[in-house]
């Protein structure tokens, strides 16, 4: 059902309720519309959201599980050390997981470049399976579809494994296998800058390939051989039309906006949005506010990064880092998109592509965060504002994780099919 659907349902309620109050047939009638039609608590969405299998599909949590005095089971605050998710926020926001991101930035492609990020995603990996093994009681590691439902029922938090940027496999796309086995079921080629797979769509020297390149094509193929969903976020739109055509199953947009909001390059327009769509694939809505609305500049704020950067290259100790950046953002705070906008992109994609292809992909901890929603606490204000837009408890367990779930579903069942027909 179509939001402009739903809207029009949500008027009829209205209309409902002023005839059923006129004619004095009491109270309970009206008042129960009145909630479904108009309002909904943070309370009562928090309590539909918990029902739900919840799942966030990129977070950059696993870049603070290496970072010294960092524990996930404690709460931490994003004033203090700017983390977003942790054990006692997620409990408090409602979210059961999501897909871990192995990330590491782009580099030289070189083979000591390519061995050197290999390195740090292998590590990066070992970090996330030493968190579940550490925490055997808290955390359990999803492979499969199914997995999600049956850790949730155990009380657990659900770790799905994602990589972002796939510049570690070097020329070997033999290694993504390897990934795999350490669980990986999510991959995306780019990053910030084009590499030996393809073009970003943010790389200040413009395309290298035109898409994908011919390495990239080879990553598509061991991705659908392996049931690895195939993730577009980051991709110049050209390098996403050739995964949508080349990969045998939908493809995902992690953490992406709306160029129908706000155009940036890390944005898709309607038309690729609907390309999306009609091949089956699911875009996640991103909270990166640099990406959902123009802001003000602030060039005394980018002085004082280029102190703290500057501090990081000659090898200043973490708690310095973080002393210094919590100066920074004292002195010098960044301005943030609202949480309005935020919901403008994600109500925009539900209104173009329908809640079968749309969920949610913040970017915690990763740049991800907006006013009055910083961290996983707040989740429940999305609930609750799709809950007053008109959208139903099964929509919202499709957007809060049933559509990345059917997709890996999807990749896994093409890889067993692979399997069998070689038998």
């Amino acid at each position: 059902m179509t939001t402009k659907t739903n809207k029009k349902l949500n008027q009829l309620n209205k209309t409902m309720i002023g005839v059923v109050v006129a004619l004095g047939l009491g109270t309970t009638m009206a008042s129960s519309v009145t909630q479904a039609a108009d309002t909904v608590s943070l309370e009562e969405a928090e309590a539909i959201q918990r029902k739900l299998v919840t799942l966030d599909t990129h977070l950059d949590t696993p870049a603070h599980l290496v970072r010294p005095g960092f524990d996930i089971m404690e709460r931490h605050t994003y004033g203090h050390d700017f983390s977003q998710v942790d054990v006692p926020r997620m409990q408090e926001g409602a979210l059961d997981g999501g897909f871990w991101v192995l990330y590491t930035p782009q580099g030289p492609l070189t083979t000591e470049g390519y061995q050197q990020s290999r390195d740090t995603a292998l590590l990066r990996a070992l970090a996330v399976r030493t968190m579940v093994t550490e925490h055997p009681e808290t955390f359990a590691l999803a492979l499969e579809p199914d997995d999600a439902s049956e850790i949730k029922k155990a009380g657990k938090y659900i770790v799905y494994m994602s990589m972002e940027n796939s510049y570690p496999l070097g020329t070997d796309m033999s290694l993504l296998e390897t990934f795999f086995k350490f669980g990986l079921r999510m991959a995306g080629p780019v990053h910030f800058k084009n590499n030996q797979l393809g073009d970003s769509s943010t790389d200040p020297e413009g395309v290298k390939w035109g898409g994908l390149s011919p390495l990239g094509e080879t990553f598509v193929s061991e991705a659908n051989r392996l049931g690895i969903v195939l993730d577009g976020s980051h991709a110049h739109d050209e390098t996403v039309k050739d995964m949508i055509k080349l990969s045998k199953t939908p493809i995902i947009l992690s953490h992406t906006g709306v160029k129908a909001i706000y155009d940036h390059p890390r944005n898709i327009d309607d038309d690729l949005l609907k390309q999306l769509a009609e091949s089956g694939g699911v875009i996640q809505m991103n909270a990166y506010s640099d990406y959902l609305t123009a802001l003000p500049e602030n060039p005394e704020r980018k002085e004082a990064y280029k102190g703290l950067m500057a501090m990081v290259k000659q090898g200043a100790d973490h708690e310095s880092l973080l002393e210094k950046r919590r100066e920074i953002e004292h002195e010098h705070p960044a301005v943030k998109a609202s949480f309005d906008v935020y919901m403008k992109h994600f109500l925009h994609a539900l209104e173009i592509v329908g809640p079968k292809h749309v969920g949610i992909g913040a970017d915690w901890d990763g740049g991800g965060g907006v006013d009055d929603m910083m961290d996983v606490v707040n989740l429940p204000m999305i609930t609750q504002r799709l809950l007053e837009e008109g959208y139903t408890e099964e929509d919202l367990a499709d957007i809060w994780s049933g559509n990345a779930l059917r997709l890996l579903k999807q990749a896994q069942d093409y890889a067993a099919s692979l399997k069998s027909a070689s038998k």
